[in-house]
């Protein structure tokens, strides 16, 4: 069963919400083509693809990589645990809905500190009978005060996926990100995976930075781009699934005769913990 908020969280949820500033969460909903976004995401967000007109596409390769890895990790690896780090705003297939199509016994917490995603997750995001969604308002730095959450709803005896898309990018301290990233999978049992995706820089793809940068100007909050060798990092003393750390569209894509899908600056990879 799913968590219910209540009408006076709901209130205080709306209290927190800027609509005079573009939002990451909300341009990312636009892009993904929902409706859970004001005027001034939706500004800013053609802005930024005209800066870089494909940007729109990495929403949509980090949601197909998404349901990629989460359909692998229930299907072939037999996971029924899900710690999703950074939900964003629900839109369709989230992680829950794809889990627990195939194992409805399924656990899902969810955890986001953005008053918008948190008004709707608590609204939109349910479970089966068989299963659980849970929901935390809370920092992604705030590393004790998940697991303790967590552990109401999963068990850290058994396999956990970590899911972490499109989120450490918003820690511009790289031991910080490092750090936090491997003590949550230190928390977590062998069997477990780690699920991360993260924005890159290249010099093939400088219309990117372009675009970043007009972010960072504008938006909140703000981004940090690597290169796909530190984004590999992540990764460290994990087992890392084939094909690697690849552009989130490449992440064993459903090819045709068309060929493989175009890449996106938006890299993402699968881990094991031995």
């Amino acid at each position: 069963m799913a968590e219910q908020s209540t009408p006076a969280d709901a209130s205080l949820q709306r209290d927190r919400i800027n609509t005079a500033q573009p939002h990451t969460a909300r341009i990312w909903n636009y892009w993904l083509g929902g409706k859970d976004h004001y005027p001034v995401d939706q500004v800013a967000g053609d802005q930024i693809r005209e800066l870089h007109p494909g940007i729109g596409d990495y929403a949509q390769a980090d949601r197909l990589f998404l349901g990629c890895a989460v359909r692998y990790l229930v299907a072939d690896c037999g996971i029924r645990q899900f710690l999703d780090i950074g939900t964003g705003l629900p839109t369709a297939n989230n992680t829950h809905e794809v889990a627990q199509r195939l194992a409805p016994e399924s656990r899902i917490v969810y955890v986001d500190n953005d008053p918008l995603v948190l008004a709707h997750a608590r609204a939109l995001l349910t479970s089966t009978p068989e299963g659980k969604t849970d929901y935390l308002d809370e920092d992604l730095r705030n590393v004790d005060v998940i697991l303790e959450h967590a552990a109401k709803t999963l068990d850290f005896n058994e396999p956990v996926a970590l899911i972490l898309l499109g989120v450490v990018i918003f820690l511009d301290d790289d031991a910080q990100a490092y750090g936090i990233v491997s003590r949550l999978m230190d928390a977590l049992p062998p069997g477990s995976h780690l699920v991360l995706s993260h924005t890159i820089t290249d010099p093939a793809m400088p219309d990117v930075d372009a675009a970043v940068a007009f972010w960072n100007e504008h938006g909140t909050p703000k981004l940090t781009q690597r290169t796909p060798g530190q984004v590999t990092r992540f990764f460290d003393g994990l087992e890392l699934l084939a094909p690697g750390v690849v552009s989130c569209s490449r992440w064993r894509p459903e090819t045709d005769a068309v060929g493989m899908p175009d890449e996106v600056a938006m890299f993402g990879g699968v881990a094991h913990k031995p």
